[in-house]
C-alpha cells in the first residue's frame, strides 16, 4: 500500500498554528469568494452582512473540527471517513470528492483565465482565454507538487501580498461612500435570507472533505484548529463583504469589470493570478489524495500531475452559469456526510480511535449511510420548501443525530 495514505510520522508533523492560519487565508482570498459575496446583493447590506458573519461561524466550526480528525491521527481526510462509513463508504465519499474538487479546479481556472483575459484586453489589447487557462492550470499544479517546506514560504509571501492588495481594494470601495449611503444600500429581496446563508456556509464546507489532508501535518491539534478557524473566517468573510459591497454599488456580482472601471488593472491582474494559485493547489493535491484512497498503489506526485491536467481540460467545457447550483450541490452532499463523521468522532468515539481500524476495519456501516441519506433529504426539503430558514444547519444536525440513534440498530457488515 502506498505510504501516501498512511499516518504521517510524528517527526514529520511540523506545521504550526500560524502555518494553518496562512494556509486557509490563502484558500479564502480568491476572486471566486468575492464573486460569491456578490450573489448576496439581493439581501441588501445589513441582511448580507448578517448572512456572511453567521454563515462563516456555522461553516467554519465543522471545517476546523474536521481538521482535528487529521491532526489527532495523522491520516488524510478520506481515510478518516472510514471510521464512520467503513472502507466502501469512504470510497463513495472519495468519488464524490474527486468530482467536487475537479469542478472547483475547473471553476478557479476559468475565473482566473476569463478575468486575466478581460484585464489584458483593456491593458494591452490582447485576448487568449485558452492560453490563460493553460498557464493557470500549470502553475497551480506546480504549487501542488512542491514539498511542504517550500510551500510554506511560497504561501506566506503570496498571502501577505494579496492581503495588502485587498486592503487597497477595500479602501477604494469605501473611500467615496458615506455611512448613510452604505446603510441605505438595499437588495431586491429576490434571494431568501436562508438561501443566502446556505451560499455562505457552502464555501467553508466545500473545504471540509480535504482539511485533514493538511492538518495531518500539524504539530498539535489545538493550534491547528484555531489557525484553521481564524484564518478562513477572517479572510473569507472579508472577501464576501468586498463582493457584497462591489455588487451593491455597481449592480453586478462579477468583480472584474468593477476593478477595471476603477482603474485597478495591474492590481486586479496580480490578485487574480496569485489567489488562483494559493487556492487551486489545495483542490489539486486533495483530489489526488482522494484518488489514492481508492487506488493506493499509485504515486502521489503522478496522480497530482494528472489531476491538475484533468482540471485544466475540464475548465474548457465547465458551465460557469451553474456556479450557484454547484455551491448548493456541494452543501447537500458534504454537510450531512461530515455531520455523520464529526458526530461519530467527537460524540460516539470521544476522539478515541484505533488507527489499525481505519485500514483493516469494517467494509460498510449501514447506519452511517442511512444517516447521510437522511441528512441529504432534510437539506433538499429545507432548501426547496423552507428556504428562509436555511438548509445547512438542520441537515448537519439531523444526519449527526440520526447516526447516533442508529448505533444500536445496525451491525457492521
Amino acid at each position: 500500500m502506498s505510504e501516501d495514505i498512511q499516518p504521517v510520522p510524528q517527526q514529520e508533523r511540523n506545521l504550526s498554528g500560524m502555518d494553518f492560519f496562512v494556509l486557509w487565508m490563502g484558500a479564502a482570498i480568491a476572486i471566486s469568494e468575492v464573486w460569491a459575496g456578490g450573489m448576496l446583493a439581493p439581501l441588501g447590506l445589513i441582511g448580507g452582512l448578517w448572512a456572511i458573519i453567521l454563515g462563516h461561524v456555522i461553516g467554519n466550526t465543522p471545517l476546523a473540527l474536521g481538521g482535528v480528525l487529521g491532526s489527532d491521527s495523522g491520516v488524510p481526510a478520506m481515510v478518516s471517513v472510514r471510521a464512520a462509513f467503513g472502507k466502501l463508504g469512504s470510497y463513495l465519499a472519495s468519488a464524490l470528492n474527486i468530482i467536487q474538487l475537479a469542478g472547483w479546479t475547473a471553476i478557479m481556472i476559468i475565473i482566473c483565465a476569463q478575468s486575466v483575459d478581460n484585464i489584458t484586453q483593456i491593458l494591452a489589447g490582447y485576448t487568449n482565454v485558452k492560453l490563460w487557462m493553460l498557464i493557470a492550470g500549470m502553475i497551480s499544479t506546480f504549487w501542488a507538487l512542491v514539498g511542504t517546506p517550500l510551500w510554506k514560504w511560497m504561501q506566506r509571501i503570496a498571502v501577505f501580498s494579496l492581503a495588502i492588495l485587498c486592503l487597497f481594494m477595500t479602501y477604494s470601495v469605501l473611500h467615496n461612500v458615506s455611512t448613510e449611503e452604505l446603510l441605505n444600500w438595499r437588495g431586491d429581496g429576490s434571494l431568501p435570507w436562508g438561501a443566502g446563508l446556505d451560499l455562505v456556509i457552502a464555501m467553508p464546507i466545500s473545504w471540509l472533505p480535504l482539511v485533514s489532508d493538511y492538518s495531518r501535518f500539524a504539530r498539535e491539534s489545538r493550534s491547528a484548529f484555531w489557525g484553521t478557524w481564524w484564518g478562513y473566517f477572517l479572510a473569507s468573510s472579508w472577501m464576501y463583504v468586498l463582493g457584497l459591497l462591489l455588487a451593491l454599488s455597481t449592480g453586478q456580482a462579477n468583480p472584474i469589470p468593477v476593478m477595471l472601471a476603477l482603474n485597478w488593472g495591474i492590481v486586479a491582474l496580480i490578485i487574480v493570478f496569485f489567489s488562483t494559485f494559493t487556492t487551486t493547489f489545495l483542490d489539486i493535491y486533495s483530489g489526488a489524495m482522494s484518488f489514492l484512497n481508492l487506488f493506493p498503489r499509485f504515486q502521489e506526485k503522478l496522480i497530482t500531475l494528472f489531476f491538475g491536467l484533468g482540471g485544466t481540460i475540464l475548465a474548457l467545457v465547465f458551465p460557469m452559469d451553474r456556479y450557484e447550483s454547484f455551491l448548493y450541490l456541494i452543501g447537500g452532499i458534504f454537510i450531512p456526510l461530515f455531520g455523520v463523521v464529526i458526530f461519530d468522532y467527537f460524540f460516539y468515539r470521544r476522539r478515541k480511535i484505533e488507527i489499525k481500524e481505519l485500514y483493516e476495519g469494517k467494509a460498510l456501516d449501514r447506519g452511517a449511510l442511512l444517516s447521510w441519506v437522511g441528512g441529504l433529504m432534510i437539506y433538499i426539503i429545507f432548501l426547496r420548501f423552507l428556504p428562509h430558514w436555511g438548509a445547512s444547519f438542520p441537515s448537519f444536525l439531523a444526519s449527526g443525530l440520526i447516526y447516533l440513534g442508529t448505533r444500536r440498530k445496525f451491525n457492521d457488515l
